[in-house]
């Protein structure tokens, strides 16, 4: 097969920088000993980095007052390694999570607000309060010395373009993941260890501050229902579904009250993600790099009618409506890509107890994605060095094998592994990480203009919810994956991952990780492998911080 024709399944390959990278003080000092990894990396074919730019470290002293010098420094090292970035737009805290090895709140004078209005975080039905993010309820409220939380994050994304203004021109910026959640990812905190919840809880609803309380009691009053209340029977943290009446099997998720309080949610988180990328796009404009969010991979009580996990995140998927495809659609109108978690599981590894199912799960978020001609990328949700998951990722990567007279009918735009170590880059590790990005690669030399990205076009005509819902039914099939890749990792496994017990219980994560397999983070474990900066997400999150979805 002729290179130039086998180019179009070349998939690229990002590795997650470390959580701490840029120090709680906001300053550059590991300088030597990336410099030394970085090489490694370069040495095995790798196309670039993601690391998470912390809000709470940039924006700490003040409104306003942004500090981007260690920053800087960061991406001139990597510039100079001749690697390309993605830089993740981090709005929520590092910390607080199963693997975070830092904490990094989000700036004290936005917590300050928070004093004397507490209702500024997501609060669940206990009354306890989450800092991770801010509620979404607060997006227009101008509470933060004047500006709403949409206006702080739309001035941070617009100082850091005027300051990175070199980097975006010189090609080495091309991809802005934007925070939408915790662990960087579109979602609510549902399953916070912090708070108490442990794997395979299906997690609570968490949209019990005054300003969310309002929104609905208004909602439901424009239905002709104003007695209508959040669900009283969808249990705790911990729960199973059986144990709750909301979420048994035929419970009252399926009654009318039950069905608007879903849709009100879900469609509450689609709406947030919207107006924040609406202004990401109109920062990034012109630019060319491509703008991307995180979801999470929650793959626990997947089996189940009722989806339950996945629910009290803000993923309204059930057997007949597909929670994913509607997200996706937003997407399209923005020209941005999406980023899931937990590639590298199988189901043959989680336990049966929790009804996981995260090969399904990957393949219906990949097909609603690719349906909507969004381009799609993927992360892992755990630390893993062995053949075995690295086949699963090469098998998620190119679902129909290698097509030899072109580009193949789908393929990831690009992977995330998370994340950079001294254990990645040494031994029998390294060994079968070169090999497979050589196979990610498709056995070709590493090419910097794959996939080259276009200068970045104004978003479409804003779409009413009753347009974007149009996605969710009727939910089809998801396309079909082989069981195996065609260019698997042979050798040893790798030491230090492997096919280990997950120790979020099967949730997979991250170090920062969110059991869903978030986007963002890292530190924060989130069972769902979260993308960002977090501990990582058991689901495999693909932002740069520890998912905290554990």
């Amino acid at each position: 097969m002729e290179a130039s024709a086998q180019q179009g399944n070349y998939v690229q390959v990002y590795v997650m920088l470390p959580l701490d990278i840029v120090s709680v003080n906001n300053r550059f000092e590991k300088g030597d000993e990336l410099r030394g990894q970085l090489k490694r990396l370069v040495e095995a074919g790798v196309d670039g980095v993601m690391v998470d730019v912390w809000w709470g470290l940039v924006e700490g002293k003040g409104p306003r007052v942004y500090d981007w010098s260690a920053y800087k420094q960061l991406f001139e090292l990597v510039h100079e390694a001749g690697l390309k970035l993605q830089a993740i737009m981090s709005f929520h805290q590092c910390g607080g999570n199963v693997g975070d090895v830092v904490n990094i709140p989000i700036p004290q004078w936005v917590r300050n607000v928070g004093v004397s209005d507490p209702d500024i975080f997501y609060t669940d039905q206990h009354g306890t309060r989450n800092i991770e993010y801010l509620t979404l309820g607060v997006d227009d409220q101008p509470l933060f010395h004047g500006r709403s939380a949409v206006q702080m994050y739309a001035d941070y994304m617009a100082s850091f373009r005027d300051n990175m203004k070199e980097f975006l021109d010189a090609g080495l910026i091309v991809d802005i993941e934007v925070g939408l959640g915790p662990a960087g990812e579109l979602r609510y905190p549902s399953y916070p260890q912090s708070h108490g919840w442990s794997f395979p809880g299906i997690g609570e609803f968490i949209c019990y501050d005054k300003y969310l309380q309002a929104d609905f009691k208004a909602a439901a009053a424009m239905v002709g229902h104003p007695e209508w209340e959040f669900p009283r029977d969808a249990g705790t943290y911990n729960d199973t579904p059986q144990r709750t009446r909301f979420f048994v099997d035929n419970g009252t998720y399926l009654t009318e009250q039950g069905r608007f309080f879903l849709a009100w949610y879900s469609n509450n988180l689609i709406k947030h993600g919207d107006k924040i990328l609406d202004e990401a796009n109109k920062v990034f404009l012109g630019h060319t790099v491509q703008l991307a969010i995180k979801i999470s991979g929650i793959h626990w009580w997947y089996k189940v009618p009722s989806h339950a996990a996945e629910v009290t995140a803000g993923y309204y998927n059930l057997h007949d409506r597909d929670g994913y495809r509607p997200i996706a659609r937003m997407l399209k109108r923005h020209h941005a890509s999406l980023n899931f978690t937990c590639a590298e599981m199988r189901d043959s590894e989680q336990s049966s107890q929790a009804m996981s199912a995260p090969e399904e799960l990957v393949q219906q978020v990949l097909s609603a994605g690719w349906r909507e001609g969004l381009n799609m990328a993927c992360e892992n949700a755990l630390p893993r060095y062995d053949p075995t998951a690295y086949n699963t990722i090469l098998r998620n990567a190119r679902p129909h094998g290698i097509n030899k007279s072109g580009p193949p009918e789908h393929k990831l735009f690009g992977f995330t592994y998370l994340r950079l170590s001294n254990q990645l880059v040494e031994g029998q590790n390294y060994v079968n990480f070169k090999t497979f990005v050589d196979r990610m690669h498709a056995n070709l030399p590493h090419d910097p203009c794959v996939d080259p990205v276009a200068p970045l076009q104004r978003s479409g005509p804003e779409l009413t919810i009753e347009m974007i819902l149009q996605a969710a039914q009727p939910k089809l099939e998801p396309f079909p994956f082989e069981e195996h890749t065609d260019l698997p990792v042979q050798g040893l496994g790798g030491i230090g991952g492997g096919e280990v017990e997950d120790p979020t219980g099967g949730m997979g994560g991250e170090v920062q990780q969110d059991p869903t397999g978030g986007m963002g983070g890292e530190v924060q474990q989130d069972p769902t492998g979260g993308m960002g900066g977090e501990v990582e997400d058991p689901t495999g999150g693909m932002g740069g911080e520890l998912p905290p979805t554990v």
